[in-house]
């Protein structure tokens, strides 16, 4: 049963007051038996975190994939420096002569902006050159492990219209602290609702105000794909028609392996313009998947870029002081 509650929690989360109890119900459990593989699920470090999944951009930050040059012997103090700034989420070795790929956001409130940001970045690190891969289309971005081998290996992708929202002090309070890792308890919100002095009916509400907007994409659990079995985790990158790049992108999309899914821009350095994140868990089903993703993909070339260093995977946490403090040491 483990592995359909590791399921479960990732594709929706309930969000009710006792969410353990919704999900044991539906597997014919009992709570307790929930609540306690779930516990013994976070202390092996198998599930990262549960939480709401916030879209950067519908919150007025402005992110880019960025990826690096840097000479083998800076590396180490080249991360360092990267990761120092706290619109860093995820960031990793690679297989190409781009070695260290990240993603960086800043915040609306930002003075220096993305470019300057991460030209700064460049230069206090060493890197021998650079390109920034903004996103230009997005057609999935939803990490769900396969982790019962029953996933079909196609899925349709929903386009989802948004509602227009303004956001209130309410909101950005809710905000502020649904961004946080729950505990595994029977009423996982009980702190949240208590410290915002509101009930559980209003903070569900704004809660799906903001998942209907598009500003929360999701509530789920994120496993920590190592630790969960899925090792052989690619970033491959296609070089696809432009002018067909959408209808591409969707189709690729399709893929239950691949949790990512967007168009980049081309340099005259950088050909590729279709990025998917395919998930396995070994390198042999890994690339089997790629194998049959480009038997339907119309593509000049794609490569499968594998990580080889993890040197940080975090959620980027909002509406903190942190952003301006680091605006203030590096930029002037």
């Amino acid at each position: 049963m483990k592995d359909e509650i590791l399921s479960r929690i990732q594709k929706k989360f309930p969000l009710v007051k006792r969410p353990f109890k919704e999900i044991a119900d539906e597997l014919n459990m009992s709570e307790d038996e929930v609540l306690s593989i779930l516990q013994e699920q976070k202390q092996s470090n198998i599930i990262r975190q549960t939480s709401a999944i916030f879209d950067t951009k519908r919150l007025g930050y402005i992110s880019s994939l960025v990826a690096f040059k840097i000479p083998s012997q800076m590396i180490s103090d080249a991360v360092k420096i990267i990761n120092s700034h706290p619109g860093i989420s995820h960031n990793y070795e690679r297989n190409h002569d781009f070695n260290i790929w990240f993603t960086v956001a800043v915040s609306p409130n930002s003075k220096l902006g993305l470019e300057k940001t991460v030209e700064i970045l460049a230069e206090a690190t060493g890197a021998e050159d650079y390109i920034m891969l903004p996103t230009l289309k997005l057609f999935k971005i939803n990490v769900k492990l396969n982790t019962t081998g029953k996933d079909e290996k196609k899925e349709e992708v929903k386009r989802v219209k948004h509602t227009d929202i303004e956001l209130t002090p309410l909101h950005h309070a809710v905000i502020r602290y649904a961004q946080y890792d729950i505990e595994m308890v029977e009423e996982p919100f009980k702190k949240i609702v208590e410290t915002l002095d509101i009930d559980y009916d209003t903070f569900f509400k704004i809660l799906n105000e903001l998942q209907e907007a598009g500003v929360m994409r999701r509530f789920a659990s994120i496993l920590n794909h190592r630790k969960a079995g899925f090792g052989a985790n690619a970033m491959v990158v296609w070089d696809v028609d432009e002018a067909n790049g959408e209808a591409i992108g969707e189709k690729a999309a399709a893929f239950s392996a691949v949790s990512h899914c967007y168009l980049r821009p081309k340099y005259p350095n950088w050909p590729y313009n279709l990025f998917t994140m395919v998930h396995g868990k070994t390198t042999e089903e890994t690339n089997a998947i790629i194998a049959e993703m480009a038997q339907e993909i119309e593509a000049k070339s794609y490569m499968p870029l594998y990580s080889s260093r993890e040197f940080k995977k975090v959620r980027i946490e909002y509406f903190t002081p942190e952003f301006e403090t680091w605006e203030e040491k590096y930029g002037n």
